[in-house]
């Protein structure tokens, strides 16, 4: 049976929990020694670093006249985006319905529903574009049976890189100096949205994009993920790739080990996309002497208890921790080789473009 969405009153008072989040200096050993990096713990905020993006998205529907008040906002969502939108809804006056899929976590599905949301759940891939594309079939059946349904679209929406100005702003603040900024890749919209901020405040700054194995985001051919929230099966028009200096494509097995790692040695941590994030900018760190990096961990690890931090989960999907890689293959360009594990680019690509 699926629980009907909760319609909140709105309290506008949840929205000063939003953001503010505080950096921290990562020193563990990721795998090897390095000289530190910058981590911002979004996972500290009021529905993580993707309340952003949602309290932006449903601002602007509004301010345009495309959400009304009261209505109901649908979304399609691996988990992240979705406790955002339970956060932006309750704060807004919106219930809210997510469409996830049987790979969910039941942590994540508890969490969702606890806060209100009516959570529907696609049971099989689509032979093309996967689970992202089973849930949008979904979602567009809801938004035909929902009246006044608004619909965020979430890897289209450029609210959803705006949502991210106020991250950039509160970087520019927390860090005297940046040289280096390593995001993880989904939607593609806090990479975007904090870049141009920054570039105007350090010009110089380079920008180092981190998919998943298997992501068609950066021109690799689409595989099965097992990682979530990072990666894509779909080309999301949010993505500034031309603000990108190089890609890296992490593996399960490298994001698992570097999470367990920042567990054991830096208190915090967090899920796949903190893992890659972290892996990748230890070591920019340390192949870059002298030079400031920063990343963003998105959420906390509460969530991937019984995936990122589960030994028998990790034996079931066949990773090997102890052979998860300490450097990135070089890739000359995207179309040159398929990223099995951890790799690297330094031409950056968009899939519809080609090549730059």
């Amino acid at each position: 049976m699926t629980a009907t969405a909760v319609r909140p009153t709105g309290r506008r008072e949840l929205l000063d929990l939003l953001g503010r989040t505080p950096v921290v200096r990562i020193t563990a050993e990721l795998p090897g020694a390095h000289p530190g990096f910058w981590a911002k713990l979004e996972g500290l905020a009021a529905g993580g670093m993707k309340a952003r993006a949602a309290v932006s998205m449903l601002l602007g529907a509004r301010e345009r006249g495309e959400l009304a008040p009261g209505a109901p906002v649908v979304e399609s969502t691996s988990g992240t985006l979705g406790v955002g939108l339970a956060f932006a809804g309750q704060a807004l006056g919106h219930p809210v319905v997510l469409v996830g899929d049987a790979e969910l976590e039941p942590s994540m599905r508890q969490l969702l529903r606890a806060h209100g949301v009516r959570l529907e759940l696609a049971e099989r891939p689509a032979a093309q574009g996967g689970w992202q594309a089973a849930r949008l079939a979904r979602l567009r059946e809801l938004l035909a049976e929902l009246p006044g349904a608004y619909w965020p679209d979430q890897y289209n929406n450029p609210d959803n890189t705006a949502g991210y100005a106020s991250l950039a702003a509160e970087l520019g603040a927390q860090l005297d100096h940046l040289d280096i900024l390593v995001c993880s890749v989904g939607t593609g919209g806090h990479s975007a949205g904090v870049i141009g901020p920054l570039r105007r405040h350090w010009p110089a700054l380079r920008l180092i994009g981190v998919d998943a194995t298997g992501s068609t985001i950066f021109g690799q051919p689409a595989r099965t993920r097992l990682m979530r929230g990072l990666g894509s099966s779909i080309h999301p028009r949010n993505v500034a790739y031309d603000a990108f200096d190089e890609v890296h494509w992490v593996g399960p097995a490298e994001a698992v080990d570097t999470c367990r790692r920042l567990a054991r040695s830096s208190f915090v941590s967090g899920g796949w996309s903190t893992g890659a994030a972290a892996r990748v900018a230890a070591w920019a760190a340390r192949v870059n002497p002298g030079a400031v990096v920063a990343t963003v961990f998105p959420d906390g690890p509460h969530r991937y208890l019984g995936t990122v931090y589960d030994d028998d989960f990790a034996a079931a999907h066949g990773l090997d921790l102890s052979g998860a890689a300490t450097r990135p293959v070089e890739i000359p360009h995207p179309y040159a080789a398929e990223a099995v594990g951890w790799a690297r680019c330094t031409r950056v690509t968009d899939p519809l473009k080609g090549i730059r």
